[in-house]
């Protein structure tokens, strides 16, 4: 009698969006390195790194924590590393989208454009000007996330990003297509988790923040959080 296989351990995904910044859901972020996070978003990176510790001991073992180059995400990666004795490492894949010419315009200007409905409703189709389409952001982000699971197989994987990014690896995880994905909440700060093995994949916890819920509007398309 043949002895079944074991099956391969699931691997975990801890995905972190950056603390909030002074420019967090008023303008669209800037070009380059970025704001640093405010003293709200130190606090809440402190939390999001305390729920992690107190949540390790049921995931497998942390094999890596990585990080967008950003500043804004370089500093809540920080923050992490010091609580959970983790050292951060850049992944270029991990960024933001590149806005191209609406870089640090605000908001509101922003929604008045007739580009904008495309934005909310069809963002496959939307090519920011002089910048990046969100269907190669959510792309590069969707590979990322793979690449790393793949990488770590068995293991968990801490990856702090920003808010599209993070709704496209849950969208896809979800089996949403992109033009959904305006539709999950990624929130400053919050924690997201994803188990990947060979039976599927599964959403575990999405947008935990350890606070009560913002307004509809503060985050994604429509009040553009990110």
């Amino acid at each position: 009698m043949s002895r079944r296989s074991k099956p391969a351990p699931p691997t975990t995904l801890v995905l972190v969006r950056h603390g909030l910044t002074p420019t967090t859901g008023k303008e669209m972020p800037e070009r380059g390195p970025g704001p640093s996070l405010s003293e709200a978003g130190i606090g809440q990176a402190e939390q999001a790194a305390l729920h992690i510790a107190t949540r390790r001991q049921y995931w497998p073992p942390i094999a890596g924590l990585y990080s967008s180059p950003l500043r804004r995400t370089r500093e809540t990666a920080g923050v992490l590393a010091k609580v959970l004795d983790l050292e951060v490492v850049e992944m270029a894949e991990l960024a933001d989208c590149d806005a191209g010419d609406w870089a640090g315009i605000d908001l509101r200007e922003l929604a008045k454009k007739p580009e904008w409905p495309t934005v909310v409703h069809h963002p496959s189709d939307f090519r920011f000007p002089g910048g990046e389409p969100l269907a190669a952001m959510a792309a590069r982000a969707v590979g990322a996330a793979k690449s790393l699971a793949d990488a770590h197989g068995g293991a968990t994987i801490i990856a702090v990003s920003h808010a599209d990014p993070i709704k496209a690896v849950l969208a896809d995880a979800l089996g949403m297509h992109l033009d959904m994905f305006q539709r999950v909440l990624v929130s400053p700060a919050s924690v997201s988790v994803i188990t990947y093995s060979p039976s599927g994949t599964c959403v575990v916890e999405a947008n935990w923040t350890g606070a009560p819920m913002p307004p509809q509007g503060t985050d994604g398309a429509r009040g553009k959080a990110r």
